[in-house]
C-alpha cells in the first residue's frame, strides 16, 4: 500500500509540473515576431525548473531557469522576413509552437475609429471578403478588459487575415497592414487594443495622470460612462501593459474624440502617454495617429480645440499626424465611413518616415508663416507637394479676425504653396483661421490628394458656445 501510495505521489508530482508550462496568449503558433532584433520569448513553469527554447530559423538553443515567481524569460534574434517557422520550448513538457512569420508587429489602438469594423458598418471592408486569405497578414485582438492592477496576459488568439476575421478586426489597421505588406512585401502582424469610448487617460500610466495636478484634474472633469472606463490606467493595466514585452514596429492610434471637453491638457496627456509607452517598451518606436475629424460636438470650438492640440503634438518626437478633415460624409457622424484612406494615410507615414521608401508622399501640408499685408493676409505652406488647389469651386474654410475678436468669412486665392486671403467686410484683417470649426472644414489639398492642416494665427482665447 505504501509503495502504491508512493508511486501516485510521484505521478501526481510529474501531471503537475508538465502542467505547469505555460505561455502567454501572445506567445502562441500562427504568431508574427519582429524581424532583424532581439525579442523576448516568456511563459511560467514550476520555480527553478530549466527550460530550453530552440528556434526553427537557426536551430539555436537558448536556455534558462524559471525565478521563484514562477516566471522565466530568454531573449532570441531574429532573422530577416519569412517563415513559417517552428519553435520547440522543454522543461518536464515539450510545447511546440508552429507556423511563426518573421515580419514587422504594429501595435494599433485607440476608442470606437480604431475599433471600428465591417460588423459596426465600416464600407470600405465589403470588397475584401471577397478576397483570399492572407497568411501575410496576422490579426491578434485583445478584447476589452479594464483593470485597476497590471496585468502579465491578454487573451487572444493570432489568426490569419479572411473573410471572417476581417470582419470584426479593425478596419484602419487593416487596411494600414494591408499597404504595408504589399510595399515592404513581408508578414506584417496587427495587434488591435482598442476600446470605443474611452479617454486617453484610461490608457495612460494611472500615476503619470494622478501625480500632475493638471492632469489629475483634468480627468477629475471626465463623466463616467457605464460602457468603457474612465479612470486612469485602467485599459493601460489590462490591454498595453501585458504586451509590452513583445517587440514591436511601432505604433498607430485613432482616438480624442472622447477627450474634447478637457483640450487644455490633451497635448500634454497624450506626449506622456507616448513617452510612457515607450518607456515600457524600452524603444522610441515611431508613433503615428489621426486628427479627430469634424464631428458635431457640444460647444462650438471643442473639436477645433482638440485638433489644435493634436496638432502641437507632432512637435514630439517621432510621430506623425494624418488628418482626415476631407474624409466625411456628414459632421453629425462622429465615425466617418471611409477608413481605407485613413489606414492608407497611417501606412504612408511608417513607410516614408519609418522604412524610409523612397517616393511616399506622406506629411499634409502645413502652415509655415502668416504675413499680414494691409487688406489681406498672406500665408505660406510647407509639404506643399507639388502644388496646392482647392478640391470644390472655390477655396473654403477660411475666416479673418479683426484685433478686437471678431470673425468674418474670407476669400482666398490658391497658387502653387502659398494662400492670399481677403474679406469684403474686413480691410485690416490682423488673423486667419482655417478650418477652425467642429465642422465646417476647409478644402485646400496638394494635388497629391493630402488635406491642409486646420489651423489659426490668432491665440485668442476661446468662449465655449453651444454649436448651432
Amino acid at each position: 500500500m505504501k509503495k502504491l501510495s508512493l508511486l501516485f505521489c510521484m505521478l501526481l508530482t510529474c501531471t503537475i509540473l508538465r502542467a505547469q508550462l505555460r505561455l502567454p496568449a501572445f506567445i502562441s503558433s500562427g504568431m508574427v515576431l519582429q524581424q532583424q532584433d532581439s525579442v523576448r520569448l516568456w511563459g511560467w513553469a514550476s520555480p527553478g525548473q530549466d527550460v530550453s527554447v530552440t528556434t526553427g530559423w537557426d536551430g539555436q538553443i537558448v536556455r534558462t531557469k524559471t525565478s521563484s515567481f514562477a516566471f522565466w524569460e530568454v531573449k532570441v534574434k531574429t532573422p530577416a522576413a519569412g517563415g513559417p517557422y517552428d519553435i520547440q520550448i522543454t522543461t518536464h513538457e515539450t510545447l511546440k509552437l508552429s507556423d511563426v512569420m518573421i515580419g514587422e508587429v504594429w501595435l494599433c489602438s485607440g476608442q470606437s475609429n480604431m475599433e471600428w469594423s465591417f460588423n459596426h458598418g465600416e464600407k470600405d471592408i465589403a470588397a475584401e471578403l471577397s478576397l483570399p486569405a492572407n497568411g501575410n497578414i496576422r490579426f491578434f485582438h485583445v478584447p476589452k478588459t479594464g483593470s485597476a492592477h497590471l496585468q502579465d496576459d491578454v487573451k487572444g488568439q493570432w489568426t490569419i487575415a479572411g473573410p471572417e476575421t476581417l470582419k470584426s478586426f479593425s478596419a484602419v489597421a487593416y487596411f494600414f497592414g494591408k499597404r504595408l505588406q504589399k510595399q515592404l512585401n513581408v508578414p506584417i502582424g496587427l495587434v488591435n487594443a482598442s476600446w470605443g469610448g474611452t479617454p486617453a487617460e484610461a490608457w495612460t500610466p494611472a500615476a503619470l495622470v494622478n501625480e500632475d495636478p493638471e492632469l489629475r484634474a483634468a480627468a477629475a472633469a471626465l463623466e463616467a460612462n457605464p460602457g468603457w472606463p474612465t479612470v486612469p490606467g485602467a485599459a493601460y493595466n489590462a490591454m498595453i501593459a501585458p504586451l509590452t514585452k513583445a517587440n514591436i514596429a511601432g505604433v498607430i492610434w485613432y482616438q480624442g474624440e472622447s477627450n474634447v471637453k478637457t483640450y487644455g491638457s490633451y497635448e500634454k496627456l497624450f506626449t506622456s502617454m507616448i513617452d510612457a509607452w515607450r518607456k515600457a517598451w524600452t524603444k522610441p518606436f515611431p508613433f503615428y495617429y489621426v486628427q479627430i475629424a469634424p464631428h458635431t460636438y457640444e460647444n462650438k470650438f471643442q473639436g477645433a480645440l482638440l485638433q489644435e492640440a493634436q496638432t502641437r503634438s507632432m512637435a514630439h518626437a517621432r510621430t506623425g499626424m494624418v488628418v482626415t478633415t476631407d474624409l466625411i460624409d456628414s459632421a453629425a457622424n462622429i465615425h466617418p465611413s471611409h477608413k481605407k484612406p485613413v489606414g492608407e494615410r497611417l501606412a504612408a507615414w511608417a513607410l516614408g518616415d519609418h522604412y524610409n521608401v523612397p517616393g511616399i508622399t506622406y506629411r499634409n501640408p502645413q502652415v509655415t508663416n502668416v504675413q499680414v499685408l494691409k487688406s489681406k493676409i498672406r500665408i505660406s505652406v510647407g509639404n506643399a507637394g507639388s502644388g496646392l488647389r482647392a478640391s470644390g469651386r472655390d477655396a473654403a474654410g477660411f475666416m479673418l479676425g479683426d484685433e478686437t475678436g471678431n470673425w468674418f468669412p474670407a476669400v482666398a486665392r490658391v497658387s502653387k504653396n502659398s494662400i492670399e486671403v481677403t474679406s469684403a467686410q474686413l480691410s485690416q484683417p490682423k488673423y486667419v483661421r482655417y478650418g477652425f470649426s467642429n465642422t465646417r472644414p476647409g478644402n485646400i489639398q496638394t494635388k497629391e490628394g493630402l488635406p491642409l492642416i486646420p489651423f489659426r494665427s490668432d491665440t485668442q482665447v476661446i468662449v465655449e458656445e453651444k454649436e448651432q
